[in-house]
């Protein structure tokens, strides 16, 4: 009898073997790092080999089937209507614009996979994710926590859907390239020369690596720290934290402004690597609202930063973006933020500072409308925001979204299962709970 089960049991180690090597997981076992944007790929050394093929079983394929009792997945009634969606919002269907006519076929979705780092398939209020490569950092761990709350905040109400994401900086879908058959991408930010679809960013349910915590918490804790000195008691410069060294020409030329006296501009390095080593006590958000001006300059793309810079009560001093997330449109200049010319970067950041200081008034007034911006740019805001991008995109698709077969579901059981301690603390403070309150009502066309 031993000699007919050893061979057998070493067929089935081996399937085992077969399937763990091939399954690619959210925190990048089994993906190569995205060919468009390289970064260092993880190792897993950590891990025994044994180690991670209980890990990639248990957390890919046991979780989610053990969690399935309770999903909360119901059609919830709301008391009341959701009130109107703010106007940037109607940026929703510009973004969907180019797919209005043609609609959105499983041509579009295929064709967007050789641009995107992983695919999402909701089905009747469950998620699928199919795996292409690796995202940095945990940008598609928090990304994918965020659908998920969306699921649970609405539970019954997203509509079926299919959508290609990439996780890096840079759009990629070239209108110029791609005019004859747009392709519909989901990303963090766009440009006026592409059709990548912009989606909340995965910071707003946190940054672990850099120890930025999920938005519900950072802005009421930024605004706490802009009060702690008045506006007109706060240091009357510019004021610039970051890292230069992304490939981005402007935050290199910036560093030329760094005079007090003579640019009114005080403009400092981020060093992650040291932050890190020090607990990040020197980079709390909430302790950079003590100047009048806050210069918001784009790194390699869009940067997270531009909500935090607009969550003090200081004036943002934005250079020429041009990237666009899913909120900046709207932003309007010399109301809720000050435009800087690039081609005059010095001088022009000393003119707002100049002027600033001698129309207090109004440049207080300025730095307050961009805070109380980001304030009403609630988590349940991003939410509603989520729920119409979604749901308008599903409107355009002329097919049912049906899993792929290389496609695993993707609960918030088996995010937390692969998630460092750090992680899923940030996760867990993140939660979202049912709605009591229907969505915002989208402007009609």
């Amino acid at each position: 009898m031993l000699l007919v089960t050893l061979p057998s049991l070493g067929d089935f180690l081996g399937q085992v073997d077969d399937v763990v090597s091939r399954t690619g997981t959210v925190v990048g076992h089994n993906l190569e790092p995205t060919p468009w944007h390289v970064f260092p790929h993880k190792p897993f050394d950590e891990e025994t080999r044994q180690q991670r093929a209980y890990k990639i079983l248990q957390c890919s394929y046991m979780t989610c089937r053990y969690a399935a009792g309770d999903r909360g997945e119901e059609r919830r009634k709301f008391p009341g209507g959701g009130g109107e969606c703010p106007d940037f919002f109607g940026a929703i269907r510009r973004d969907l614009g180019p797919w209005m006519e043609s609609r959105i076929t499983k041509g579009h979705v295929a064709g967007a996979q050789r641009l995107a780092a992983f695919r999402v398939v909701i089905v009747d209020g469950k998620m699928f994710v199919d795996w292409y490569y690796a995202c940095v950092q945990s940008r598609a761990m928090f990304t994918l926590w965020g659908l998920l709350q969306l699921l649970k905040r609405y539970p019954g109400k997203v509509p079926d859907v299919d959508m290609m994401f990439d996780c890096m900086d840079k759009p990629t879908v070239n209108r110029v390239e791609y005019q004859g058959m747009p392709v519909p991408l989901f990303r963090y930010c766009t440009t006026k020369e592409h059709f990548d679809i912009p989606f909340p960013d995965w910071s707003f349910w946190g940054w672990s690596e850099i120890n930025i915590r999920p938005w519900s918490e950072e802005f009421p804790d930024i605004k706490r720290g802009s009060q702690a000195v008045s506006w007109r008691n706060k240091i009357p410069r510019a004021f610039w934290k970051g890292n230069p060294d992304v490939s981005s020409p402007i935050r290199v030329e910036l560093l030329n402004c760094n005079h007090s006296r003579k640019w009114g501009a005080q403009i400092m390095r981020q060093d992650w690597d040291e932050a890190a080593k020090a607990g990040f006590k020197e980079s709390k958000l909430s302790d950079q609202c003590t100047h009048r001006y806050k210069i918001y300059a784009e790194g390699y793309a869009w940067s997270v930063s531009l909500k935090y810079i607009l969550s003090c009560d200081s004036v943002a001093l934005l250079i020429a973006p041009q990237y666009e997330d899913f909120f900046s449109r709207g932003l309007v200049p010399e109301h809720n933020f000050w435009p800087v010319d690039p081609l005059k970067l010095c001088p022009s950041i000393k003119y707002a500072v100049e002027w600033g200081n001698q129309h207090l008034e109004e440049a207080e007034a300025i730095g307050k409308r961009g805070q109380e911006f980001m304030e009403s740019l609630t988590i349940d805001r991003i939410y509603e925001y989520m729920f119409h991008l979604i749901s308008e995109y599903s409107k355009l698709q002329d097919f049912k979204p049906t899993p792929p077969p290389t496609s695993l579901e993707v609960c918030e059981e088996s995010l937390l299962c692969y998630a460092d301690d750090k992680q899923r603390a940030f996760l867990r403070r993140s939660a979202a709970s049912h709605a009591q309150t229907p969505p915002c009502n989208l402007k009609p066309l």
